[in-house]
């Protein structure tokens, strides 16, 4: 196994991490409400009154940050992340994940980061099976194609 030690960023990983950590306890202790991606962006396919309004702050947030971030960042400390697979095959993928993110009644951001904190076995067990079907993934494209 070899490293790619331009992609490998343990520091700005480890950043991204405590940041997020930090975003979803505040998250609870301010609004009561888990810091789940797919429970935020749900709540704006089924709205309820009063309800709408920070799920659009909040999605505007999500994609307003990379340009935020490439605008005040300096030149050259963040490259675009390069994927190598064909427009229909990332846009399969990602029907695939919100079906199982309905499936699996939540996310990884959500069960990964927020359910574990709250020491929910339901969420223990969702993200054992994301990460056992990552570790599937990675070794069928690597070992067997």
């Amino acid at each position: 196994m070899s490293i790619d030690w331009i992609q490998f960023t343990p520091w700005a990983s480890l950043a991204g991490g405590v940041i997020l950590g930090v975003a979803s306890a505040l998250f609870i202790l301010v609004n009561g409400r888990i810091l789940g991606i797919s429970g935020i962006l749900g709540g704006l396919l089924a709205p309820k009154r009063g309800d709408v309004g920070w799920r659009i702050a909040f999605v505007l947030g999500m994609l307003a940050a990379p340009a935020v971030m490439g605008l005040l960042a300096p030149a050259g400390l963040i490259s675009p992340p390069r994927i190598e697979a064909a427009d229909l095959t990332i846009a399969i993928a990602g029907l695939l994940v919100g079906f199982g993110t309905r499936l699996g009644s939540g996310c990884t951001s959500g069960h990964g980061v927020c359910g574990l904190s709250r020491l929910s076995p339901r969420s223990l067990v969702a993200t054992g099976t994301f990460m056992a079907a990552g570790f599937a993934t990675v070794f069928v494209m690597r070992h067997l194609f």
